[in-house]
């Protein structure tokens, strides 16, 4: 039995409560129902971006957890990467692993507009230019960093991205 990809959950950071994805600012996994990213929902990751953000620009980041929920499997060799880049021309995303060791806190940080120290932010555009991330073990988890950029001036739209994160199974 292989690892199915409904075992490997986004987890918003910011504390074992946190359902909210703008508190995303770092601190430990979210370990409650609520904390897990799920996808084709609006606003899952972040807020909406004003009108005022999208005229100035902005950059924010966002702390989150990828976990192996799988009970008994390792996660092996994964890889971590932009599958589908932001569907607007006025904004792009960048992705980082985190300093920490996998199965702790990550860096917190003040605010959604303040980067992360140390994380290298990159767009790995699939599984071959992916970031190695480690093998882990059932229940393992590793800190990422999503970058989303909205450049000056950009048109109202409904943005999308999709992240990737893919890796083997042990026999």
């Amino acid at each position: 039995m292989a690892i199915a990809s409904s075992d490997i959950k986004i987890r918003i950071s910011g504390g074992a409560s946190v359902t909210d994805p703008n508190l995303a600012l770092g601190g430990a996994m979210s370990t409650v129902a609520g904390g897990v990213i799920t996808t084709d929902v609006l606003n899952n990751d972040m807020d909406d971006i004003t009108s005022s953000e999208a005229s100035a620009g902005i950059t924010i980041y966002h702390g989150y957890f990828y976990e192996n929920a799988h009970g008994s499997l390792t996660y092996i060799a994964p890889k971590f990467y932009i599958a589908s880049q932001t569907s607007s021309g006025d904004t792009s995303v960048e992705v980082a692993i985190a300093d920490e060791a996998k199965n702790l806190a990550i860096e917190t940080v003040a605010n959604e507009e303040t980067a992360p120290s140390g994380p290298a932010f990159s767009t790995p555009a699939n599984f071959a230019a992916g970031i190695a991330t480690g093998d882990l073990d059932a229940s393992d988890n590793r800190g990422i960093w999503v970058k989303y950029i909205v450049g000056s001036s950009a048109a109202a739209v409904l943005d999308s991205y999709t992240l990737g994160i893919q890796g083997d199974t042990n026999p």
